[in-house]
């Protein structure tokens, strides 16, 4: 799902209502993904798949100085090059920029079409090498900060009703160079227009999480204080809710973490996330508050997309205010954005604000999320192509929302 610019406000079981065939792959998916792109012997090295650590040795092993290494790097992510070529190498040692033309590569993606939205928001399609094509939207805004949402997979495993891409069905992970070339990409053609790419949300085509060994490095990239040079703090992961995966990216990034939650009840979890059905919520929201004890100037965003007459009574946010009320946490109310085969319908304005109003009074600090690019397809829960995975059946009682 696309992320889009925040207004904030704060103050101080259903299984049976699914395809079996359907919930056996969608879990079988979780536990055995697609192998990640990867450089076999003898073929031509993707720099931007290494960290800094590895590119260091990959250059030392090829008899250069490590202080070649960081020149390389700073070629790559910093410097205001952001290189796609080894003409672009300025100032690298020219052996070593004659031996990465004939032996590396230093581009993942082959920009495919430029959309842009009446509001100025950009979809970027770009080809992979097998021709599949992802979706990264740049979302300027008036306040300064510029956010690049990238994907972390070409569909998603997750069925997620209210979401495009969720339907799409998996069809294979990102690696690490083809995720980081998409800050890269936004850095290199939007820089000029919109000032600086300030922030980078996980948002996009693909479960973040479900591919965690490329998106963890990926966004190490992203920080790395030679390189891109994102704060930690401007670089957000959100995830569905794959238990095992939060509890890795917890330890191991210093990003932060968002958490589509969009319901607070497990019947209704269940059926619009079907993911819910092996971590529920108490499960999920018990995880959050153990970890977060670990991490005490950390924060996770919870993420709710409002649903009419499915998840924005006044019963729902009295369930919601006490289902996070001990974890240290924002919420975010995104308005839903429709698309083709879609079920849902957004709730009004009017009524978002008042569901807004109860949390704040809560005690909760609360954001709406304002669409932008829907026009072209670029916003939240939009990306992507029309999906194979089915939509599960509707709890009766929802029926008459529908």
């Amino acid at each position: 799902m696309a992320a889009l610019p925040l207004l904030r406000w704060g103050a101080s079981s259903l299984l049976a209502h699914s395809s079996p065939t359907a919930s056996r792959r969608l879990f079988s998916a979780i536990r055995r993904p697609p192998a990640a792109a990867h450089c076999e012997p003898g073929s031509r090295v993707m720099l931007k798949g290494m960290d800094y650590p590895e590119l260091e040795k990959w250059v030392q092993s090829q008899g250069f100085r490590p202080g070649q290494a960081m020149m390389l790097w700073k070629c790559l992510y910093g410097n205001n090059v952001w290189a796609h070529c080894p003409d672009e190498l300025a100032g690298l040692n020219k052996d070593l920029r004659k031996m990465i033309s004939e032996d590396a590569d230093l581009k993942a993606l082959t920009v495919k079409d430029i959309i842009t939205a009446s509001d100025g928001t950009r979809k970027i399609l770009f080809s992979l090498e097998d021709a599949s094509v992802i979706e990264t939207v740049v979302i300027p805004s008036a306040r300064g900060r510029t956010t690049v949402c990238v994907s972390s997979q070409v569909g998603c495993a997750m069925n997620c009703q209210f979401c495009f891409t969720g339907r799409m069905g998996l069809r294979k992970h990102l690696s690490t160079a083809e995720i980081v070339e998409q800050a890269v990409f936004a850095r290199r053609l939007f820089s000029d227009e919109f000032g600086s790419i300030t922030n980078v949300v996980f948002m996009g085509m693909g479960e973040p999480l479900h591919n965690v060994d490329n998106v963890i490095k990926a966004s190490s990239i992203m920080v790395d204080e030679q390189g891109l040079q994102f704060s930690p703090r401007k670089v957000t992961v959100s995830t569905s809710g794959l238990v095992p995966q939060i509890k890795r990216f917890l330890h191991e990034s210093n990003c932060d973490l968002a958490v589509s939650l969009n319901a607070t009840t497990d019947e209704v979890r269940n059926w619009i996330m079907p993911i819910n059905r092996k971590y529920n919520l108490d499960l999920l929201l018990g995880t959050l508050r153990e970890e977060l004890r670990l991490r005490p100037k950390s924060i996770v965003l919870f993420e709710y997309v409002m649903l009419a007459g499915v998840n924005d009574s006044v019963d729902d946010a009295k369930r919601l205010t006490e289902l996070v009320h001990d974890i240290p946490c924002k919420i975010n109310l995104i308005s839903f954005n429709p698309h083709s085969g879609s079920q849902f319908k957004p709730t009004p304005n009017e009524k978002i604000i008042e569901f807004r109003n109860m949390l704040i009074q809560s005690g909760l600090t609360v954001m709406v999320r304002l669409s932008r690019g829907d026009d072209q397809m670029a916003a939240c829960g939009q990306l992507g192509e029309p999906g194979q995975l089915p939509l599960l059946r509707v709890p009766e009682k929802f029926l008459a929302a529908l």
